[in-house]
């Protein structure tokens, strides 16, 4: 059973960046393709980033696009979202997924873990 814990979320005003992490209890952590979903008030969890187990691969949802970078740290066990030129449409509560299958995978909700969540709003 992999354990994620999502932090750095906050209140920022449009314009404004945060880095949001997400700590993985997994000593194997470095196995598994690691991705971001965030969901809206009355709106469906949407996808935003998404990365391979080693780093080497990323994929943004087109919303998230040369916006937010995806990275990691695997030994670490730790997975980031940096998030810059923050919009108001940005708001959502975060959260961390991750999946031994890969991009194919952690991109979707079928995501086999996921994080409690860490709120994001976004003031205009």
């Amino acid at each position: 059973q992999v354990q994620l814990v999502e932090s750095g979320g906050g209140l920022v005003q449009a314009g404004g960046s945060l880095r949001l992490s997400c700590a993985a209890s997994e000593r194997t952590f470095s196995n598994y393709a690691m991705g971001w979903f965030r969901q809206a008030p009355g709106k469906e969890r949407e996808f935003v980033a998404a990365i391979s187990w080693s780093g080497g691969d990323t994929y943004y949802a087109d919303s998230a696009k040369g916006r937010f970078t995806i990275s990691r740290d695997n030994a670490k066990n730790t997975v980031y979202l940096q998030m810059n030129s923050l919009k108001p449409e940005d708001t959502a509560v975060y959260y961390c997924a991750s999946d031994r299958r890969g991009l194919a995978v952690v991109t979707t909700t079928r995501s086999a873990y996921w994080g409690q969540g860490t709120q994001v709003t976004v003031s205009s």
